[in-house]
C-alpha cells in the first residue's frame, strides 16, 4: 500500500526571504552590491593586470575582457541582476576591490541557493578572502531560513573542488556533459551543505576567522574537521 511506502520528513516554517543583496561586512572583506562605475577600474586590474590571469578566466562563464570598458558593460548587467545576487569582495585592509562572488540559483519555494561566480585576483588568492567571502554569504543564507546552499565548478577545476571542501560542503557527484561553456563540454561537480551541516561549519570558520591577524594560515580540511 501507498502508506507503507518511505517518504522524506516534513517540512516546517515558512518560504525564507529572497536575500537582499545588501552589503555584508567581516573582518578581512566585505561584500559590497556591484557597481559597475565605483568597482569596475579596480576589478579590471585585479583581474587582468597581473601573472596567470588566463588561468583566471578558464572555467568562469565570462572573460577574460579584451579592454577595461568591456568589463565594466559585464559588470552593469550583473549590477541590474534581480535573480543573480552579484558583489564585489573588498578588502578591509586596502579598500580595494579583489573579486567577485555571487548568490544564484535561488530558489525560496525549495529553501536552497548557490553560491557562485567566484574569483578572486592573483593578490587575493591564498588569503582570508574567499574563506571570509563564503562564510557571509552561507550565514546569511541560513540565517534567511534556507535548508541547503550548493557550490558548483568545472569538474576539472581542481581548485575550486579543493575550495569547495575546504569550506567543508560534501562532495555529491558530477553531472556529465551537463554543459557548453565557450564551446566546451562542462561536465559539473556539484557539492552542497545543509542546515544541519552548518552549525559545527559556522562555528570552525568562525574560529579560523577569529585567529590574531598576521596568523591566518591557510584553511585547511583538518580546520574543518575540528581538527
Amino acid at each position: 500500500m501507498a502508506d507503507s511506502l518511505p517518504i522524506g520528513e516534513r517540512v516546517h516554517g515558512s518560504t525564507p526571504a529572497f536575500p537582499s543583496g545588501g552589503r555584508l561586512e567581516g573582518r578581512f572583506i566585505t561584500l559590497e552590491p556591484v557597481d559597475a562605475m565605483t568597482h569596475g577600474p579596480a576589478l579590471h586590474e585585479a583581474s587582468h593586470g597581473a601573472l596567470h590571469i588566463e588561468a583566471l578566466w578558464t572555467y568562469l562563464f565570462v572573460g577574460p575582457f579584451g579592454s577595461e570598458l568591456a568589463m565594466v558593460s559585464w559588470l552593469a548587467s550583473c549590477q541590474e541582476s534581480t535573480d543573480t545576487l552579484y558583489y564585489t569582495v573588498v578588502d578591509t585592509a586596502t579598500g580595494r576591490p579583489v573579486g567577485m562572488t555571487s548568490y544564484c540559483n535561488v530558489a525560496p519555494e525549495m529553501r536552497r541557493l548557490e553560491i557562485g561566480n567566484v574569483w578572486f585576483g592573483p593578490a587575493a588568492q591564498h588569503s582570508a578572502a574567499n574563506t571570509e567571502a563564503a562564510y557571509l554569504l552561507l550565514r546569511e543564507a541560513f540565517a534567511l531560513g534556507y535548508r541547503r546552499v550548493e557550490w558548483k565548478c568545472n569538474a576539472l577545476n581542481a581548485a575550486s573542488r579543493s575550495a569547495a571542501l575546504r569550506l567543508g560542503f560534501q562532495f555529491e557527484g558530477v553531472f556529465r556533459q551537463h554543459m557548453v561553456i565557450k564551446g566546451r563540454t562542462r561536465d559539473t561537480a556539484w557539492f552542497a551543505m545543509t542546515d544541519g551541516d552548518w552549525p559545527r561549519i559556522e562555528g570552525n570558520l568562525e574560529a579560523w576567522l577569529a585567529q590574531p591577524a598576521g596568523t591566518v594560515p591557510r584553511l585547511s580540511l583538518a580546520a574543518m574537521n575540528g581538527a
